[in-house]
């Protein structure tokens, strides 16, 4: 069931601790009206501020929510979001956005404006977004076969330095901090099928990760580098055209593990290192949900069918409660991470939404094709 959230005449219950929903206490009295099918696309509740409907038409679904704010500007297509947390000094996260058009913007979510703009990567798409943990420093990727580096610091805007990389695709980088001062990077190599790891900031390359000689090829199309608790090696899942191409042990430079879940290409994945459980969106209609076993093996464990095809990104809430996707449908569709019950579908845009972000206080971005950022508060974390 996916609840429609009304901005009036709201009460709280709970979902599984302390996951909450706001939901309309007229609609508490009227399930019928609540009830909105995740499988029928003809139910998608239509856009906000609609007339009232005749009372014969009173079981109509309510309108879905809508975004706490927008945010407006950018001039093209949304194509990377991050959250940097702790900015300002205050506490308040800077919303960052990467465009087609190659430009960054760092957003203030007080003032609802942007700050800032970046300039780096010669009007090529920027298409990852990612601040390191020593300080307010910035890695931007763009198709223009450059990575940089922004100091934030005190208001500047200029690139302080640079990697060249060796693939113009859209596989999206990954890091790993490997402690206050250095920190692992994993990027699509110069080979159509090879990942490159580089070792930051002395951009020193660790090696290439290579498929095996009897593994199917792909392109890899999303990386995502991670480190178990209890060990000190770096591991990446890699999506590949149609499959999650393995897990590799990126310092035995070997891949444990691999399998496929999906016959078109894998546009997004996460990474629950505390389940040991992933999740991943493709091409087509349907997410996939696998497991790692204790042997590093992995196993899917369920796919979660959709109403249509196409899905651009995919987060898991750092608290491990909620699961967002971006759609090609122009919706961005939320469901429980553990159940994978769907629980709410967020139409506001008019275009592919391309890219997501969590802050840490729950907020969920979304960026889309139509040159707009939609923030939502949905589910707040207590």
């Amino acid at each position: 069931m996916i609840i429609a959230v009304h901005a009036l005449c709201r009460r709280k219950i709970a979902l599984d601790g302390d996951l909450r929903l706001t939901v309309p206490s007229a609609l508490l009295s009227c399930p019928e009206a609540a009830a909105v099918s995740s499988s029928d696309p003809q139910h998608l509740p239509g856009p906000p501020g609609v007339t009232a409907s005749p009372p014969s038409m009173a079981a109509r679904p309510s309108p879905p929510p809508d975004p706490q704010f927008v945010l407006r500007g950018t001039q093209s297509a949304v194509q990377a979001l991050h959250f940097h947390e702790g900015a300002q000094g205050q506490g308040h996260p800077l919303l960052l956005s990467g465009s087609l058009s190659g430009l960054v913007h760092i957003w203030s979510l007080q003032t609802r404006r942007a700050l800032t703009t970046l300039d780096g990567h010669g009007g090529q798409c920027v298409i990852w977004l990612q601040t390191l943990p020593q300080g307010p420093q910035l890695l931007s990727q763009g198709r223009d076969l450059r990575l940089c580096l922004w100091d934030l610091a005190e208001g500047r805007n200029a690139v302080v330095d640079s990697v060249g990389l060796e693939s113009v695709g859209f596989c999206k980088g990954s890091l790993l901090a490997r402690g206050p001062q250095r920190w692992t990077l994993a990027v699509p190599g110069r080979g159509s099928d090879e990942i490159q790891i580089l070792e930051m900031p002395s951009k020193t390359s660790v090696c290439t990760l290579k498929p095996e000689a009897d593994a199917k090829p792909g392109m890899p199309m999303c990386l995502e580098l991670w480190q178990a608790d209890s060990s000190s090696r770096p591991l990446l899942l890699a999506g590949l055209r149609g499959w999650i191409g393995g897990l590799w042990d990126v310092s035995e430079r070997k891949v444990c593990s691999r399998i496929a879940c999906h016959t078109e290409p894998v546009m997004g994945l996460d990474f629950d290192s505390q389940k040991a459980r992933g999740v991943s969106g493709s091409a087509e209609k349907a997410l996939a949900v696998w497991s790692l076993d204790e042997q590093q093996a992995l196993q899917v464990c369920r796919t979660h069918e959709l109403t249509n095809p196409g899905i651009s990104d995919v987060k898991i809430r750092s608290d491990r409660k909620i699961l967002a996707t971006a759609g090609w449908d122009h919706r961005v569709r939320v469901f429980h991470w553990r159940t994978m019950k769907p629980l709410a579908v967020l139409a506001f845009h008019t275009a592919i939404v391309h890219c997501l972000a969590f802050a840490a206080d729950g907020l969920l971005a979304a960026g889309s094709k139509d040159h707009r950022i939609s923030v939502w508060s949905l589910y707040p974390r207590s």
